[in-house]
């Protein structure tokens, strides 16, 4: 953890919900009978949800800008991040209601998933509060809500660094991302939707200034990438024995999570951060509907005793 007098050392600034998770039985929906037998599990997840319970797994001083609805379901999440030691001065309220998602769950982990973001695109945020909350933290940490992006040149004025995570981009000219691109430090996506995702990277570092630019594009099974001005490295994915993928949920919110917490906080290596950041997003995969039990520093440092210096590039 960084040496200094900041108060957060990070402030994640985004979504939170309560996530539903339905559990298939079998690798298909059965569309001539009403009814499917399933498991279905709520707990608190979406980006901010997953990001910031995994810097305070991690031991790092969390705080959190965002919005719950005035009902049950956000008395579920303010409960749960206090208990997780999350600063929430910066929660505020949705009138629409807190977010929510469905995730139909296959037997392989994978996912297809119903976002439901109530008023994040119309949502206004005191943005003096917000300005103070960001003057004592590191980093900051953004998901895609609307009203976020109001927040980039304030951090970026304060010296703050800045993170954005992109998800599954869709479009390669996508204008609703524009801002994130622009201001970030470090940028996160998904190549889901994409099978080379260099085009991406590049069309991005047309669009942001900052010369020491970092990107982290997540692949899935496939490992991931770590892009800079200079060069372009592909990771093989790992494997944690005895760790089997249940449920991809969180796995790039968390990959984001290592990475960020081993190079700014631990200052350490481009590659060993990845590495870390790889075990924290495959450990993910193997927790079913709960951001409860990510990973915490002492079972990271145990994973990278193990794997060593053995993550091999292509």
């Amino acid at each position: 953890m960084e040496d200094n007098n900041k108060e957060f050392d990070v402030v994640v600034v985004g979504a939170v919900g309560i996530d539903t998770n339905i559990y298939f039985f079998s690798n298909h929906i059965d569309f001539d009978v009403e009814a499917n037998f399933t498991e279905n599990l709520d707990y608190v997840g979406q980006a901010g949800g997953y990001a910031s319970k995994g810097f305070a797994r991690l031991g790092y001083k969390t705080a959190f800008i965002g919005n719950i609805g005035n009902d049950s379901c956000g008395n579920q999440i303010r409960e749960d991040f206090l208990n997780s030691g999350i600063n929430i001065e910066g929660l505020n309220f949705d009138p629409k209601g807190t977010k929510r998602s469905i995730n139909f769950m296959y037997p392989d982990g994978n996912r297809k998933n119903f976002y439901d973001g109530k008023g994040h695109m119309d949502l206004e945020l005191d943005l003096n509060l917000c300005k103070s909350i960001l003057s004592k933290s590191t980093l900051a940490h953004f998901n895609l809500m609307n009203w976020s992006r109001k927040l980039l040149p304030i951090a970026k004025d304060l010296g703050v660094k800045i993170s954005c995570d992109l998800q599954d981009i869709v479009d390669i000219n996508d204008p609703y991302r524009e801002d994130f691109i622009k201001f970030a430090d470090f940028i996160f996506f998904s190549t889901v939707n994409f099978s080379d995702p260099s085009l991406v990277i590049k069309k991005i570092q047309s669009k942001n200034p900052n010369p020491d630019l970092i990107i982290i594009v997540g692949m899935g099974k496939l490992g991931c990438v770590l892009a800079t001005r200079d060069k372009i490295n592909i990771y093989k994915a790992i494997d944690l024995n005895n760790y089997p993928i249940i449920d991809t949920n969180g796995a790039g919110d968390e990959l984001a999570v290592g990475f960020l917490s081993s190079y700014i906080f631990g200052k350490d290596s481009l590659e060993n951060s990845i590495m870390r950041g790889q075990i924290c997003a495959r450990y993910t995969c193997s927790i079913k509907a709960s951001t409860s039990n990510l990973i915490t520093k002492d079972e990271l440092e145990a994973f990278w005793k193990e794997l060593g210096e053995n993550q091999i590039k292509k």
